[in-house]
């Protein structure tokens, strides 16, 4: 195969869905959500509870029809040709669905043959997926004697065993030690190297260690989208730190352009918050010459990815529906 054949081929989604909504009689838990996953990709699915991640991971598995809307799995019409768009994907529910009185290899051989692994390849499957997936010698060993962090290595291990190009986790750390955390991390991100993968979580760094783009739902509509670069940048500006060696009255800086609240610190010291975009800080010190207020200091605010995440959130509600 030439190379800018195959250089096409890694670059094209893996997964699109476009316009997703979902609605439980009169309410609409999910309202035109779209996303895009690309080969080698780990997208950041986030929101509050009742936001509608778990209503949206419903339809893009296939386990839920959308009202309106469309999903590809690559280039697979889910819901034209769910068994073959089934098959392409990979997908570890929040809680994972194993069966403690298996064995990790009995129960990696039925997930194998469910996923129609030809029958000459299951026992390959099995070693191959096992000891990726950190379960080397494990194979032999009852799910149920397993601690919890090896159970969710099992669930992964199940949702690979079939070598799909989409792999979709539901929180997949949700209730490991930090120890297990950080290997169930580090093994996503060996995932990403030749999986797709969409993963759902309430923990924030997470995002930041495993992710590279991320997107925040809220009342069911995506409210931010965009790659964790982005993000990082999102944090820094919301805030300035100003001081001054004759301050003007806090009405002077409330009344800059963008400021929506300004925090009286010590030794005349202020803190200016102000709108996502917007940019008090070349009036500030236009006004400060002019008015020789003798600005001393001024710091942009890195604010937290959970201020961000609340401010989103908070900031981007969807209208009442009539």
């Amino acid at each position: 195969m030439p190379l800018n054949t195959i250089l096409n081929t890694a670059s094209e989604p893996t997964l699109t869905a476009s316009g997703l909504s979902r609605d439980y009689g009169a309410r609409r838990a999910v309202r035109d959500v779209s996303l895009t996953l690309a080969r080698g990709e780990v997208l950041g699915l986030l929101g509050p509870n009742g936001a509608g991640k778990s209503t949206t991971m419903q339809m893009l598995t296939g386990n839920l029809a959308p009202s309106t809307g469309e999903i590809r799995i690559c280039g697979i019409d889910l819901l034209e040709q769910p068994t073959a768009a089934k098959a392409r994907i990979g997908y570890l529910p929040e809680t994972p669905p194993l069966y403690r009185d298996f064995t990790v290899d009995e129960y990696l051989t039925v997930a194998a043959k469910l996923h129609r692994v030809p029958r000459a390849d299951v026992a390959a499957a099995v070693v191959r997926t096992r000891n990726r997936c950190g379960l080397v010698d494990m194979g032999d060993r009852l799910i149920g004697t397993l601690s919890k962090g090896y159970q969710q290595r099992v669930g992964i291990a199940q949702a690979i065993v079939h070598e799909p190009d989409v792999v979709i986790l539901d929180e997949p750390t949700a209730g490991l030690d930090p120890n297990q955390i950080r290997e169930i991390r580090a093994l996503i991100r060996e995932l990403a190297a030749s999986h797709s993968v969409l993963l759902s979580t309430h923990i924030l760094p997470e995002v930041e260690t495993v992710c590279d783009r991320v997107q925040i739902l809220n009342e069911g509509r995506v409210v931010y989208s965009d790659t964790i670069t982005a993000l990082r940048e999102h944090r820094r500006g919301q805030a300035l730190t100003v001081a001054f060696r004759r301050p003007p009255a806090t009405d002077a800086l409330s009344a800059l352009p963008g400021v929506t609240t300004v925090e009286t610190l010590a030794d005349n010291r202020f803190r200016l918050f102000h709108g996502i975009g917007d940019e008090p800080a070349e009036v500030l010190v236009k006004l400060s010459v002019e008015r020789d207020w003798g600005l001393v200091e001024l710091i942009p605010v890195e604010t937290s990815l959970e201020e961000v995440f609340v401010h989103l959130t908070q900031r981007e509600e969807a209208p009442a529906q009539p």
